[in-house]
């Protein structure tokens, strides 16, 4: 049976909307990977969910067993909470970012997948890490178009 693989995440946003990035870390026995990247204007939601998606993207096995710890009620209690299933019932209707939530239970289907909120900036290293990957990735130089935000809000 192959390890549980344990994934930490994080999105950032400096104003909001303004320039973000996303920081996320996963560990599965002896494998460790983190993976970042910044855009130009987008929201901190948006990169709290992006976070997990491209995490659960990165996952090589359909069916890998994955415990998310986010800092984000927003994405947590979404999928906790069943409300993203409900909102896939009206197609997103008056829902922010269903793009990426439309994303999201794509791979998230593939997985089993369980998420725990953890307090933001309470000393938990690996979060703190994932803050740090997250502001870095805002921050560079060469930032990406978060595309379908800029899109539906120009």
């Amino acid at each position: 049976m192959a390890e549980k693989i344990i994934i930490y995440t994080d999105g950032a946003a400096s104003g909001n909307p303004g320039p973000g990035g996303y920081g996320a870390l996963l560990k599965s026995g002896p494998h460790y990977k983190e993976l970042s990247e910044g855009y130009r204007r987008t929201t901190n939601n948006r990169m709290e969910l992006l976070a997990v998606i491209v995490a659960l993207e990165a996952l090589k096995f359909p069916g890998s067993q994955a415990e998310v710890y986010t800092d984000s009620r927003y994405v947590c209690d979404a999928v906790e909470k069943g409300w993203v299933f409900s909102w896939e019932k009206t197609n997103y209707a008056k829902k922010k970012n269903a793009d990426l939530w439309k994303r999201f239970l794509v791979v998230f289907r593939k997985h089993k997948v369980k998420f725990h909120w953890v307090k933001g900036h309470a000393n938990i290293p690996e979060n703190e890490r994932c803050d740090r990957l997250a502001v870095a990735a805002s921050q560079k130089a060469k930032l990406l178009t978060d595309i379908q935000y800029e899109l539906e809000n120009e």
